[in-house]
């Protein structure tokens, strides 16, 4: 018997106006290939998508794509750019990192930095975090009063809506890990040399304040899901099924903008007869 073909897009998605309780979302689910061998070939479908899709988005240059990446820490945001990216020309797609805002983004407005980073036509940007920080970490550390951050959710809306209007897609993904899985994650940077430039003291200070994070993820992703740029929350509890669900839903949402080439700038038929000129002149003339 086949494999029943799941829509990781509708089972994913947040409903405009709907509640989350990311309690109940089980961060381990993995559909119905069981294993990643099984869905290696799902997988690969999905990146050869990705991959002609986003050269008819670079030759069509008349839309863009934003995916924005979220997730606590050890969630997985670098390996689902590097899957990602593994089906992407990097002519036409880049990657905005969003760390601690610098003197110049603090002497702007709080989606100055996320303007300045989006995509022109013809582009895919990857935000790894986001704007969003703006109503998560401050939110979490006190850093500015509540009636400062709570305005933030509508600017953020009427933001996105602004880009969507320009001809940008928007996609948001929320990846899902359980408290236990980000421990073992945290123990593979102990065990593992190579990772460990990665860990923090902030990997466990932050661990901490897990229940207030998954409060103000839930606020944010209930009052920022809107049909123009919705939220999606991936479970990533495996690393596979996480690359697998979001590439479907990437290639799919590029499937659906009716991307094409451009007519061409030229006259084939005579630059067809310059070629053949060329041609023969190479040849000798024969």
């Amino acid at each position: 018997m086949g494999l029943v073909m799941v829509n990781y897009a509708t089972q994913f998605l947040i409903e405009p106006g709907s509640t989350v309780h990311l309690a109940k979302l089980d961060p381990s689910y993995k559909g119905p290939h069981e294993t990643h061998e099984k869905a290696g070939p799902e997988i690969a479908r999905q990146v050869a998508r990705i991959d002609r899709l986003q050269f008819l988005l670079y030759g069509d240059a008349g839309q863009s794509l934003l995916i924005v990446l979220q997730a606590l820490d050890a969630a997985g945001k670098d390996g689902t750019i590097r899957h990602l990216f593994s089906g992407m020309n990097p002519q036409g797609t880049s990657v905005a990192n969003f760390k601690q805002p610098s003197r110049e983004e603090l002497a702007h407005d709080f989606l100055w930095r996320a303007h300045q980073r989006a995509p022109g036509r013809g582009e895919v940007v990857i935000f790894n975090r986001s704007h969003y920080e703006d109503v998560l970490i401050v939110r979490v550390h006190n850093l500015v009063p509540r009636p400062i951050w709570s305005k933030r959710y509508e600017l953020i809306n009427n933001f996105e809506k602004t880009l969507a209007e320009n001809g940008t897609r928007i996609l948001k993904f929320y990846l899902h890990i359980s408290p236990d899985e980000q421990l073992a994650r945290f123990k593979q940077r102990l065990d593992d040399t190579a990772r460990h430039w990665k860990i923090s003291e902030s990997d466990y200070t932050e661990r901490e304040l897990w229940p207030k994070y998954i409060e103000a993820y839930e606020e944010a992703i209930e009052k920022t899901s809107t049909a123009c740029a919705p939220w999606y929350v991936i479970p990533s509890n495996h690393k596979w099924f996480r690359n697998l669900a979001i590439s479907e839903i990437v290639a799919d949402t590029m499937d659906d903008m009716g991307l094409k080439l451009p007519a061409p700038h030229v006259d084939i038929a005579d630059i067809r007869r310059k070629y053949h000129a060329a041609e023969r002149e190479a040849r000798g003339g024969a």
